[in-house]
């Protein structure tokens, strides 16, 4: 049950027809098909609509791929050819400020941006539950090398790996005290709503994080996100069908729900006797009826 709660909370080309055969109903193909053929945002109003794991987005604006600073730009995207570095403009607002706080706080020049979300939002072939409606963003546990990434760069380069081998706590090597304070400064941002982060990572901000702790409450263990902060803006009031996210428990999550984490339970579990059949993908009919009209708009 306990799996299924978290589950919950996390909610990570079109096919024509040829001449002669049957054409899939729109409403029955895979609705990540559609979203991620589409190559281009929605000319609407700008606004998410549905939840992080079951909505979509009009009017998406992109990050730029290269952020200022000339040779030691404040942000880089990363894998381009996904072309997932689209959101709400609120989203692109957050990257480029968070971007300038960085270094203030820390020793990074810059930060490396994952996915964000496709130009319609929605579902994706590959990846993501969630960054359906252009308010969420995987910012690397990586810092910006201090000089600007070739495409081919931006494709091979993999993000750090902050946990130990046997999932119990970080490196030592790879995690440090300037990821607390980038950590932190994304999470006292008043638009945040939750940052996700390996269990490890949560346990080294329990010990690390010092006496004014009130930002902890916002970051929660969730599975992966090893390499990576998974960080959550809060509904946009421009966007009244944007469903929020339950608000996390109270406290800063170091206790007993922490401990769950690295329990026998979860860091070994028993294969189930009798395996699950894996969930059919969400299609357009599963989403808002006002999917529909971003999937269509020209």
């Amino acid at each position: 049950m306990r799996r299924l709660l978290l589950a919950l909370t996390l909610g990570a080309s079109c096919a024509f027809a040829q001449p002669g055969q049957a054409q899939e109903a729109p409403t029955a193909a895979p609705a990540k098909e559609l979203f991620g053929a589409a190559a281009r945002p929605a000319p609407l109003a700008a606004r998410s609509i549905g939840f992080y794991s079951k909505g979509c987005l009009a009017g998406a604006e992109a990050l730029p791929v290269t952020g200022p600073g000339g040779g030691a730009p404040l942000w880089q995207a990363m894998r381009l050819s996904r072309n997932r570095n689209w959101g709400h403009p609120a989203l692109v607002d957050f990257i480029e400020r968070f971007a300038v706080a960085v270094p203030k706080v820390s020793g990074w020049s810059g930060i490396l941006v994952g996915d964000m979300s496709q130009p319609r939002g929605g579902p994706m072939r590959t990846g993501h539950a969630s960054h359906q409606v252009g308010l969420d963003v995987d910012i690397w546990l990586t810092p910006g090398p201090g000089r600007v990434l070739t495409p081919e760069d931006r494709e091979k380069i993999s993000a750090t790996m902050m946990v130990r081998p046997d999932r119990l706590d970080v490196d030592p090597k790879a995690f440090t005290r300037d990821h607390v304070a980038v950590i932190r400064a994304a999470a006292q941002d008043p638009q945040v709503e939750r940052i996700f982060v390996n269990a490890a990572i949560k346990k080294a901000l329990c010990r690390e994080a010092g006496s004014q702790r009130g930002w902890m409450d916002k970051v929660r263990p969730y599975w992966g996100h090893d390499a990576h902060m998974h960080v959550r803006l809060y509904c946009q009031k421009d966007s009244p069908d944007c469903r929020p996210q339950e608000p996390p428990p109270p406290g800063d999550g170091c206790g007993a729900d922490l401990a769950w984490w690295f329990s026998d339970e979860v860091l070994h579990p028993k294969p189930s006797p009798t395996p699950s059949r894996p969930k059919p993908p969400l299609t357009l009919a599963d989403l808002p009826a006002a999917c529909a009209a971003v999937l269509e708009a020209k």
